[in-house]
Parts: C-alpha cells; structure tokens; sequence
C-alpha cells in the first residue's frame, strides 16, 4: 500500500546515509530552486558504477522499494547499474531512478550543470534550473510543456535576486 503522500525528505536522507551518490532531477529539482509547482515523485539520476548501484540497492531495500507497474520485483544492484528507468513505490512514496534523461544524459553528462544545495539538513546535488529548462524542451511532452512558463519565470527571478 503506498504512503498517503510521498515524504522526499524521507527518501533522500536514506539515499544520503547510504551513500548514493545521485542528482535530483525533475519537479522536485525545480521546487527546490523556487519553481511554485506540484509533483508527486522524486526523480534522481545516480552515479551507475557497480558501488553506487550497490549502495543503491541497499537504500531502496531499506525504503521498501518495489517496481510500480510490477510490485511482485524489487530493483538489484545490476539492474540500477544501468541507463534504464527504475519506476519505483517505496515506503516513503514513489522514487524514479533513471539512467538517463532528456539526449540519453546520464549523470557525467549533467554533473556539470548540477548545484549541491543545503536540502533538510542535506547536502544534495540538484540539476539547475536552465537545464531543467532545456531538457523538459527536448522531452516535449504535454506535461512538460505545461509547466515551462513556470520554471522560465522562476529563472527570471532568480536572476533578478
């Protein structure tokens, strides 16, 4: 049975006391940066080395996690390990783990644009806000159309500030 409403705090201090090293990517990435949105999961792309995927596998264990679609399975270190997408329910609400995103941008490909941020007591890489912008372009979808005119306005705040 899923959580009520999703606690990101919840999930990313497991991922950060596990060690995981990932980027919060997505609606939970821009709210962070000020964006006045509505999401209902978490979205990261971590680090696909065999360690981080262990590290992983262990926080997303502690958190319950199972496949959404297919709860029956639960996510292992070699599946995580990959560029796939992880679509997951855990205890403290749905988690996706993707591999990659927007032009098959893994987590090398977006470090550079990311900003580690004082997240709930948490240090926590978040991908910036113009690349959000760029991405959520590329993808095209309906959803993400939706909600550009937010996060370019957000960014037009920003730099004012």
């Amino acid at each position: 049975m899923p959580p009520a409403s999703a606690d990101f705090r919840g999930i990313l201090s497991t991922l950060v006391a596990h060690k995981v090293d990932f980027i919060v990517v997505g609606g939970v990435a821009a709210v962070i940066q000020g964006a006045p949105l509505t999401t209902w999961d978490l979205d990261i792309v971590p680090v696909l080395s065999p360690g981080n995927a262990e590290a992983l596998a262990n926080a997303l264990a502690t958190l319950d996690a199972a496949y959404r679609e297919r709860p029956e399975l639960t996510p292992d270190a070699s599946a995580l390990a990959t560029r796939g997408h992880h679509l997951l329910m855990t205890s403290a609400g749905p988690l996706d783990v993707l591999g990659a995103i927007g032009d098959d941008e893994g987590f090398d490909e977006l470090v550079t644009n990311a900003t580690t941020i004082d997240v709930w007591g948490e240090r926590i890489r978040v991908l910036d806000l113009p690349s959000l912008i760029r991405i959520k372009q590329l993808v095209d979808r309906e959803k993400d159309r939706a909600v550009l005119p937010i996060l370019k306005r957000t960014l037009e705040e920003r730099s004012r500030q």
